[in-house]
């Protein structure tokens, strides 16, 4: 009788520890996804329809916004996981690897407004950049508002949410099996190619879902960077909720960005979890 009343007092205990988790999944989660499903269904002078989705899968605009946002944030991505993997691999066998882990940390408390101005007075006409081209004989180039400054710029913000989780995967590996490995006679590059990558493909997922993602709904930087030369999902939802006032329309995207963001997730999460090496 007494564990039954202590297993009883154990899930009222839950209950009331999960009840907060509940009122912020619902606030700020799910009514406000709702709102958009709502608003999505409303033309800009209030009425139900679905003009609005309608328009987004038939209009040549709207199709090539997505493809160009999806081909932006796949450019960003990969040549955040070229940088990342060598360079996570080689801090993680330093000797100051956590001092590096916070060094990697830091840039990431900065707002990322602050480093758009930054990068605009780096790449401006009269930034170090184009004085560095003017000294070596080069001459001033339009380096800023370009596509170029944008993806150079999300790459950088990018790069430590990239880095992390594969520093901390390739961490995570017993060491034994690298050591084995090298007592079967595997050199550095087959060690790398069928244990630690394998092994490490979970901090992989993990850093092109934190990557990739954001990546889509960029707005900020296509404006402050890319001069609103750069237009995806992230500058159009702006553009009609704060210039065009149809938010029916920006909600809408703003669904499409939402049902996008879990078909990465769903494509890029591990199925089986399973620790090993490659059989190849």
């Amino acid at each position: 009788m007494k564990k039954i009343n202590s297993k009883k007092s154990f899930q009222n205990q839950d209950i009331v520890f999960m009840f907060p988790y509940f009122v912020w999944l619902i606030l700020f989660v799910l009514a406000p996804i709702f709102l958009l499903i709502y608003q999505s269904l409303l033309s800009i002078d209030g009425a139900f329809t679905f003009e609005n989705i309608l328009r987004y899968f038939t209009s040549i605009t709207y199709l090539s916004m997505t493809f160009q946002s999806f081909l932006y944030a796949g450019f960003i991505t990969i040549v955040t996981l070229i940088i990342s993997y060598p360079a996570a691999y080689i801090l993680t066998k330093t000797e100051h690897k956590e001092l590096w882990r916070m060094l990697l940390i830091l840039p990431t408390w900065i707002n990322i407004l602050l480093k758009a101005y930054a990068f605009i007075g780096i790449l401006s006409q009269s930034g170090s950049v184009n004085r560095f081209l003017e000294f070596i004989g080069i001459g001033h180039r339009q380096i800023l508002f370009t596509n170029f400054s944008f993806l150079l710029v999300a790459t950088y913000i990018e790069l430590p949410f990239m880095m992390m989780p594969i520093m901390n995967a390739i961490n995570e590996i017993d060491a034994s099996l690298i050591k084995a490995s090298h007592d079967l006679g595997a050199n550095t590059w087959t060690t790398i190619k069928k244990v630690i990558l394998p092994l490490s493909m979970n901090g992989v997922r993990s850093g092109i879902q934190a990557v990739f993602i954001p990546s889509l709904s960029l707005f900020m930087l296509t404006r402050l960077i890319g001069g609103n030369r750069v237009i995806t999902l992230g500058t159009a939802i702006e553009q009609h909720f704060l210039v065009t006032q149809n938010w029916g329309m920006g909600s809408t995207i703003g669904i499409v960005l939402i049902v996008l963001m879990f078909i990465v997730m769903k494509l890029t999460s591990n199925k089986k979890t399973r620790r090993g090496v490659s059989n190849d």
